[in-house]
């Protein structure tokens, strides 16, 4: 499986609202708390380790 950086998120803007929505009432750690599961949540859901670590190297590179 090859890492998609290609935009494939229907309605983004959407999307970027509830990610918004979900942080909101939390304080700096509870946020970083909620990006990190979330970040497990679809590591997992992805579970191609290759996958992963490419997403990991495309992210240092930003």
């Amino acid at each position: 499986m090859t890492l998609n950086l290609e935009p494939n998120i229907t309605d983004p803007d959407a999307f970027y609202d509830e990610l918004l929505q979900a942080h909101e009432g939390l304080d700096k750690p509870q946020s970083d708390a909620l990006n990190a599961r979330l970040i497990l949540v679809l590591a997992n859901h992805i579970g191609d380790r290759g996958v992963l670590r490419d997403a990991l190297q495309a992210a240092k590179a930003v």
